[in-house]
């Protein structure tokens, strides 16, 4: 098999298949978890949100989050969420909550308001309902990393930075993809008999090269990360889903979000003023701290939704679809997108269901059953968990190179040895995206320089590469960082451009 994408699905479609014996290669063109995977809000959804319009949904996020708490238990912070009303909200909605939980199978406890305040002093005072349900929240990269390691123990192969140029086909059989390495420029062919379109957003430009359409809309979702985590639990808004209406704590922060709004392309995916005005103006009604509180970052991904007739926007089912394109006359592809990061598991069985049956493997799915075991991949995404491990164990030699988070040269090492052992040399954004360096409040300031030097000295970075990689990964940062930017937020950016483009000159190109 060939898998191309490597996002939650992606990745949980290759564990599926080395469990069940099947042989597969995973390419993505950029890294494990660049895209949608990589810049959702944590949220594990219980179902109550999409109770109203989306019932599949609702039913298949209630069962799939209660699998995925047994199974992968390190991922998931099991927070439980709450569902709160405020004053102008719908009393018609209010009263038909707890029935809808009921009908979909999902756990719903009416809870004292001044009790609920009690234990979440956030809340707004003029509450006239709240709900307690069975929300959480998941580690989006230490899940994909998991299961990609995993599905590397048992034969798969990975290879970042893999992006397809063209398949080659016969009779509407694929019988090759030719792909190129984005980092070398180098062209190769990937044989196998079966192709399977795990690229979320991309979907359809991956299925136009072997003759087949997908009808996409493209819907951004733009959240807001606070300096300090919030909540305890999840706070949805008791309303239908709308803008700005879940705040997801995440380790030591809270992310508030998201929006809706259709876009076209998909080369410049960022947040703007506006979205992030709007956010924390919507938010603070239900958390009015929300009003005052720092933030660090804001950030942007795309829900890949397929259009059926002229539904737009919040209207179009956030269930997955999945298309065999049998009848478009591709015999060997399969095309899998939307959906939720709750049901990635049964996104990715589904579709090795229709691939397995294709080669007569009549081995059942395992990944309901057997727990996600936790890998050295996904050691250090975790909030929190650098400080910790430094207070534990502190090594006088082990010099701290992203101080904001307590990451440390022994935590880079980790991260390395795991990017090396794919066969492909580490880049700054991707030992960023396994870790917390430059998600504190500096946001890669310093620590992309510390980072750079550190990966020099262990001979993984040569030439002028480290002013690129250092450039490429602030300039990520910046993109969430520059919507925030007023007030006593101007003093870190003038600190900032001080520091980059006076010191170091990184506005010049090379």
């Amino acid at each position: 098999m060939l898998i191309i994408g490597g996002g939650t699905t992606g990745t949980g479609i290759a564990r599926d298949l080395s469990l069940r014996g099947i042989g597969c290669v995973l390419i993505d063109q950029k890294d494990i978890n660049a895209g949608a995977s990589g810049a959702n809000h944590g949220l594990l959804h219980s179902g109550a949100r999409y109770m109203l319009k989306d019932s599949e949904t609702a039913v298949e996020c209630s069962q799939e989050s209660e699998l995925l708490k047994r199974l992968a238990p390190r991922c998931i912070e099991d927070t439980g969420g709450l569902f709160v009303a405020v004053a102008k909200d719908d009393d018609r909605y209010i009263a038909q909550f707890p029935g809808l939980c009921r009908q979909h199978g999902i756990a719903c406890t009416p809870l004292d308001i001044a009790d609920a305040r009690t234990k979440e002093p956030c809340l707004a005072p003029d509450l006239k309902a709240v709900f307690h349900v069975p929300d959480a929240v998941v580690d989006p990269f230490r899940l994909s990393l998991d299961n990609a390691a995993d599905a590397q123990k048992h034969g798969a192969r990975i290879l970042r930075n893999t992006r397809v140029m063209e398949f080659i086909s016969h009779n509407g059989t694929l019988s090759a993809a030719r792909v190129q390495d984005v980092r070398t420029g180098k062209i190769f062919l990937i044989e196998a008999l079966q192709y399977i379109n795990a690229t979320g957003a991309w979907a359809d430009k991956v299925a136009a090269m072997a003759g087949v359409h997908i009808p996409m809309l493209y819907s951004k979702g733009s959240l807001v990360i606070t300096q300090n985590r919030i909540s305890s639990r999840v706070i949805n808004r008791l309303r239908p889903a709308s803008d700005a209406d879940i705040l997801v704590p995440g380790g030591t922060v809270s992310i508030i979000g998201t929006t809706s709004l259709e876009i076209d392309n998909l080369d410049d995916i960022r947040p703007t003023m506006d979205e992030v005005d709007m956010i924390i103006r919507q938010g603070a009604v239900m958390v009015p701290v929300l009003a005052t509180t720092r933030y660090i970052r804001a950030y942007a991904g795309v829900r890949p939704l397929v259009k059926n007739g002229s539904e737009k926007g919040r209207t179009i089912s956030r269930n997955y679809t999945l298309r065999d394109h049998e009848a478009e006359g591709v015999e060997n592809l399969v095309t899998i997108t939307g959906g939720k990061l709750t049901t990635y598991r049964l996104m990715a069985e589904k579709t090795v269901d229709i691939v397995a049956k294709r080669l007569n493997n009549t081995v059942s799915c395992q990944t309901a059953v057997l727990p996600l075991p936790p890998s050295k991949k996904g050691a250090w995404t975790e909030p929190g968990k650098s400080p910790r491990a430094w207070a534990a164990h502190p090594r006088p030699k082990d010099t701290l190179i992203c101080e904001c988070e307590m990451v440390s040269e022994s935590m880079v090492d980790d991260i390395v040895d795991t990017l090396n052992a794919e066969g492909s040399p580490p880049s700054l954004e991707e030992v960023g995206r396994r870790s917390r360096i430059g998600k504190g409040p500096c946001q890669g300031t310093f620590c992309s320089f510390r980072l750079a030097a550190y990966l020099y000295h262990t001979g993984n970075l040569e030439g002028d590469q480290g002013f690129f990689q250092v450039k490429a990964f602030v300039n990520e940062r910046w993109k969430g960082f520059m919507p925030l930017v007023r007030d006593k937020e101007l003093m870190r950016l003038e600190m900032q451009e001080s520091f980059l483009c006076g010191l170091f000159n990184m506005e010049v190109d090379r």
